[in-house]
């Protein structure tokens, strides 16, 4: 699914749950913000859960050996921060 077809989604549920038109100019602002939200979380507390949805969690990767596919030559790899999700059993159950 596209951004733009959440957008349209969700503007359309929530124009037709409240009975006031919802523009999608205004969801697209809440679904960014919502986004940054939980990222600027994960990186200073290092969690952030959604209850009935899931859990969002910073990881970290230590400094390793890699091998280059192309010439079979082997690089270093930096260390890394990512962001892994595990989804709640509401989630998992809904699938």
């Amino acid at each position: 699914m596209k951004k733009s077809e959440l957008i349209e989604k969700i503007s359309k549920a929530v124009s037709k749950n409240t009975k006031t038109e919802v523009s999608k100019k205004l969801v697209d602002a809440v679904i960014l913000e919502t986004f940054t939200t939980i990222g600027k979380t994960v990186k200073k507390e290092g969690k952030q859960g959604i209850p009935g949805f899931g859990t969002f969690t910073l990881t970290k990767r230590a400094a390793r050996q890699g091998r280059n596919p192309k010439t079979g030559e082997t690089i270093k790899l930096k260390a890394s921060k990512s962001i892994r999700f595990k989804p709640s059993t509401v989630l998992k159950g809904s699938l």
